[in-house]
């Protein structure tokens, strides 16, 4: 049976593209780039792995099947990208007093745990890099066979200029990679964009492995391509990551996997998430603002945040936009999120009705979704359909077909109960106000939080032509009958 067109936004050739597996059939091989275990993952991080989730969960309800692998860097991940600082691994080790393995099984777990909580479904396949350190060493073997390796007297570094589609993913350019050109390099490198590919161990190093080249350990690029390539072969469907991994890590890991097979790019997408921002900047230790899923359950903001209303928050921005995360605007999706569930619940226990439009309803909400969630991942706009259709008559109809688009969605609606939240006198109001009045105040809610301040006037120029009055108070919306 053909399957519905998908259209996902490839960063290697920079525009939409339609899908379809190399392979003709109905199995998708993915890559996802996962965490370095060396400190626990922020809500930052966790959104790349929401979006991972999320193009499994699109690729799934189009009728495919998902060989998925995710690593784990447990070694060579450096503090400097350009090859030198301390391997963040062994740098907490040191601080911590404690064996570099013994920190990454506890910040693992914590990481298998936090996916849980975001109803992150786990990959086919999680691969360590401590456990493919030979598949690594023969990958730079054949490198080095094949011309693109050099050895100096701190390890084996990857020649950038000989290969001549280095830059492809990024736009960089062979003669801007000159040794000294731009950015500061290590003096043993030809190349400013040279890269290590096995690093000689410097004195009192904890992580180490012989081989040919000395005793040391992997550099940080390497272990992605010889993981993928153990999987999967010279070429796969799907790699994704963060939009950081654009410029270096993505870089070169094409560039490895060019030049073990003679040029074939390894994978056929190149999929990037934006980043998450805090008030409109960095997430920073020194300015206290980086939170963990625990942080949220916890009421570190004031109140506290479920992991599905923060899996909520993420899915209303699309992922190649940045997103702000502000004390603001999850408090709205905290609200806007318990809305849903209550509409939800309110379906679940109703009588079926006998309303003849509600099946003509629901085949239409099903049919706009699918357009949506295939173009490019628009889960801001399915969730919208989705609201559309709870707004509907209580149905357990509605109901059901809520339950099939949470498919996509992972939001675990399916478990979902009326919580004790903190909500604001607005939202307790709203409650009691006329269905049609209480949605209008959570969707000018949802528009201030995303600052969208036109949509928020719109909203209340409704509101008053229904003859309701809103004032905006200390984060709240204090409404009254005109």
């Amino acid at each position: 049976m053909k399957k519905a067109n998908l259209t996902f936004f490839n960063s290697l050739t920079k525009q939409k593209q339609e899908f379809a597996p190399l392979s003709g059939g109905d199995t998708v091989a993915m890559y996802s780039c996962g965490p370095t275990v060396y400190n626990y993952a922020h809500i930052g991080n966790l959104r790349a792995y929401i979006f991972v989730d999320s193009v499994r969960r699109v690729l799934k309800y189009n009728g495919y099947k998902i060989n998925g692998v995710m690593n784990i860097t447990d070694v060579g991940h450096l503090t400097d990208d350009g090859d030198d600082g301390l391997d963040k691994m062994e740098e907490q080790a040191k601080k911590q007093k404690k064996a570099p393995l013994e920190i990454a099984k506890q910040v693992t777990d914590v990481f298998f745990d936090d996916l849980k909580k975001l109803n992150i479904e786990r990959v086919e396949h999680i691969a360590k890099a401590t456990d493919y350190i030979n598949q690594m060493l023969k990958f730079i073997e054949g490198l080095e066979q094949r011309g693109f390796a050099y050895k100096t007297d701190d390890g084996v570094y990857f020649d950038t200029l000989k290969l001549d589609n280095y830059g492809i993913l990024s736009g960089k350019k062979n003669q801007d990679l000159k040794a000294g050109a731009r950015i500061a390099i290590n003096t043993k490198k030809r190349n400013a964009a040279d890269f290590a590919l096995w690093k000689l161990s410097e004195k009192g190093r904890l992580m180490e492995w012989d081989s040919k080249y000395g005793m040391g350990y992997p550099g940080w690029h390497i272990e992605c391509s010889a993981i993928a390539r153990d999987f999967f072969g010279d070429k796969f469907d799907i790699h994704t990551g963060g939009i950081d991994h654009i410029p270096i890590h993505h870089e070169n890991e094409i560039a490895q996997s060019c030049g073990i097979s003679g040029g074939c790019v390894p994978a056929l997408f190149w999929m990037h998430n934006e980043f998450m921002q805090v008030d409109g900047g960095k997430m920073s230790k020194s300015l206290g603002n980086v939170y963990t899923v625990s942080d949220l359950e916890g009421g570190k903001l004031g109140f506290k945040v479920s992991g599905g209303a923060f899996r909520y928050f993420c899915l209303n921005t699309h992922y190649r936009k940045v997103l702000n995360f502000t004390a603001e605007g999850i408090k709205g999706a905290v609200t806007a999120f318990d809305r849903l569930i209550d509409l939800l619940i309110k379906h679940k226990e109703s009588k079926e009705n006998n309303n003849s439009e509600v099946n003509g309803k629901i085949e239409n909400a099903k049919t706009e979704f699918l357009s949506a969630i295939n173009d490019d991942l628009n889960l801001p706009l399915g969730l919208g359909i989705l609201w559309t259709l709870l707004k509907e008559p209580f149905s357990v109809k509605i109901f059901d077909a809520a339950i099939q688009l949470d498919n996509v969605l992972g939001l675990d609606l399916i478990n979902a109960k009326r919580t004790e939240s903190d909500l604001s006198k607005t939202e307790q109001t709203a409650e009691c106000l006329p269905a049609e009045i209480a949605a209008l105040l959570i969707d000018r809610a949802k528009a201030r939080a995303d600052k969208d301040f036109a949509l928020s006037d719109k909203l209340r120029d409704e509101l008053a032509n229904k003859g309701y009055a809103v004032i905006d108070q200390k984060g709240e919306q204090i409404v009254s009958k005109i």
